[in-house]
This record gives structure tokens, sequence and C-alpha cells, in this order.
């Protein structure tokens, strides 16, 4: 089942079981998801493309992250547990992630196929790795390790 029809059921799911903070969350998502193909039709493309759907989402969760570290910073709890409660729902709707020592694996075996030897080539190594492993890689996490290897 497609992201969109996924976010389409899971909201009514949500709305009859009278879950609002879920049904609050995935309204969110789909506000998000039409902005995102409003801005997409100057490009002449009517609907983005799941890939960049995930990308939205990991956006999405990434901000809530930040908001996180704000919100404890300003001994605002409750606020910071409405946003964790957020990325626990848009996570859902995200590939398993791969865990750290898959991670330090797979990077390992890019370093080694694309022959690296110094930060210049990080980019050939990190294309590599998201070539390979695409949704489940989180490039934010991968990066500084394939620096520290190159380095």
């Amino acid at each position: 089942m497609a992201l969109r029809e996924q976010f389409t059921e899971q909201l009514k799911t949500a709305m009859l079981a009278g879950d609002a903070p879920r049904v609050s969350t995935l309204r969110m998502v789909l506000a998000k998801l039409k902005d995102t193909d409003i801005a997409g039709r100057p490009k002449g493309v009517p609907e983005v493309p799941e890939e960049d759907i995930l990308a939205m989402l990991r956006g999405m969760v990434k901000s809530r992250r930040e908001s996180i570290d704000l919100y404890r910073q300003g001994n605002r709890p409750e606020l910071a547990a409405k946003e964790a409660a957020e990325i626990a729902v848009i996570e859902a709707f995200l590939p398993a992630q791969l865990d750290e020592a898959t991670l330090t694996a797979a990077i390992d075996a890019a370093v080694a196929a694309t022959g690296a030897a110094a930060i210049k080539d990080m980019g050939r190594v990190m294309a590599e790795l998201k070539g390979k492993y695409g949704a489940a890689l989180d490039l934010s996490r991968a990066g500084p390790i394939v620096k520290a290897r190159l380095a």
C-alpha cells in the first residue's frame, strides 16, 4: 500500500478510535504532503514520488527532535512529550533504520568498494551508501562516521 493511502487509512482508524493526538499528527502530515505536492506542480509533477515523501517525513522528524531539545532547555517537558509522541507516529511510516553495527559494517564495505582513501572521497562513499541502502540509511548518522574513517 502506498504511503498516501496508509496516511488516509491510519487517519480514519485514529478518528474512529478517538485518538486525538494521532489524528492531529496525521492531519499535520497530510497537510505537509499537500504543500509538497503543490510545490512540485511547477515542475510538472502532479504528485511527489515515494522517496520525496520519505524525505519529507524525515525532515518532519528532524524538526521535532530539534524542538524537543529547545523545549527541554526551556523547561517545558509537556511540549517535549507532545513532540516525542508526534515523532513516534511519523516514524511508524518510515522504513527501519540500520542499527549502529550494521551501519559501520556498511560504511566499511562502501569505503572498500570505492577505494576511498581521503576525505575528498567522501562523496563517492556517501553515494555508494545511498545507492545500496536508500531509505534505510540515515545520512546524518552516516556522514560523521564516514568522515572519521577517511580522516
